[in-house]
């Protein structure tokens, strides 16, 4: 069964929390479904190209159909001509969207911070606030958790520790309201409030 390192105010391991011993019988196939319909879902889907009946002019027959010993052509728009339309090339109408039901998005979450949980990534802490606001402060709280990158996930988000950890380049702070597996997989380490890791493991 994997463990939730529990840190003290200094960022040392102070104990341990069992997550539910269900989280670890998860299909890992839950977490690629859900990364995938992520990503998906996150497509700006801006290329676009002009099909025969997008491009202007190429009303008038070019040439006669017979007797100039070349061949036919009915239109200069066509995608073999300069200046034509494009022949099956992509299109703004497409859609990306991939379903992902409720039920496997919850799994896909629960596999992730099991695994968190098995590289010994996933920490929980009573209260991670930073009333200064200073980036200089938050630094401080990445130097001591020694890891990569890092998301931190708040019970609930407040204005000075968003301010404090904003400008940071490997950290990235959410509510618990936020989570998903996609962020809990992405980032080296995961540091939550207890009140928050209680949130996110009661529901469902």
């Amino acid at each position: 069964m994997s463990k939730v390192l529990v840190l003290n105010d200094k960022f040392k391991k102070a104990s341990e929390i069992e997550l539910p011993a269900k989280y670890a019988e998860v299909n890992p196939h839950n977490l690629y479904l859900y990364v995938k319909s992520y990503l998906a879902s996150m497509r700006s889907n801006t290329a676009h190209t002009k099909g025969r009946s997008d491009v202007s002019g190429g009303g008038k027959k070019p040439w006669r159909q017979k007797g100039r010993g070349g061949a036919r052509a009915g239109s200069t728009r066509t995608n073999v001509w300069v200046g034509g339309a494009v022949a099956f090339g992509p299109t703004n109408e497409r859609n990306y969207f991939q379903k992902v039901n409720k039920k496997q998005k919850r799994l896909a979450l629960e596999y992730a911070l099991n695994d968190k949980a098995a590289q010994n990534k996933l920490f929980a802490i009573d209260s991670i606030a930073i009333q200064s606001g200073k980036t200089k402060d938050a630094a401080k709280v990445l130097d001591a958790l020694k890891v990569r990158d890092v998301l931190i996930v708040k019970k609930e988000l407040d204005d000075k520790t968003l301010l404090a950890f904003r400008n940071l380049a490997n950290c990235y702070v959410i509510d618990a309201s936020e989570v998903n597996a996609y962020l809990v997989a992405t980032y080296s380490a995961v540091i939550a409030e207890k009140a928050a890791l209680e949130t996110i493991t009661k529901e469902g």
